[in-house]
Formats: structure tokens, C-alpha cells, sequence
């Protein structure tokens, strides 16, 4: 994924959008994960919510990466 998106004539990395939606959604998941109570069995929340943005912004990349042969 290599470019920029144009947004009435400002270039932004292709990857903001992408980070963006990784982190809505990661804030969905971590609201999830504190009523279902899995936050009881982390030892440094933090860190968790970090690995866990992470995780789903390299997802996004994944998924929508063009594959050359």
C-alpha cells in the first residue's frame, strides 16, 4: 500500500485511514472486553489496549495490501 489519499487537494498517507479505523475499532473492542470483564485477567491494561491497536491496524494493512506476483 504505498500512496497518498487526496481529501479536496490535501495528501495524506494512505495508511491515516487505515489507523483511523484501526483505532474506532479498537475502542469498540476494548469497551467490549471491560463489560464482558476480560480486563480482570490483565496484568497492565495499557499495554494491552496498545498491543491490541496494533494488531488491528497491521490487520487493516493486510487486508488491503495489493499482492503482485
Amino acid at each position: 500500500m504505498i500512496g497518498e489519499v487526496d481529501l479536496f487537494g490535501v495528501f495524506f498517507p494512505a495508511v491515516l485511514p487505515l489507523a483511523v479505523l484501526a483505532f474506532v475499532s479498537s475502542l469498540i473492542m476494548r469497551v467490549i472486553l471491560r463489560r464482558v470483564g476480560f480486563y480482570r485477567f490483565i496484568w497492565h491494561a495499557g499495554l494491552f489496549d496498545t498491543a491490541l491497536y496494533l494488531v488491528t491496524l497491521c490487520a487493516f494493512v493486510l487486508a488491503t495490501r495489493s499482492v503482485t506476483p
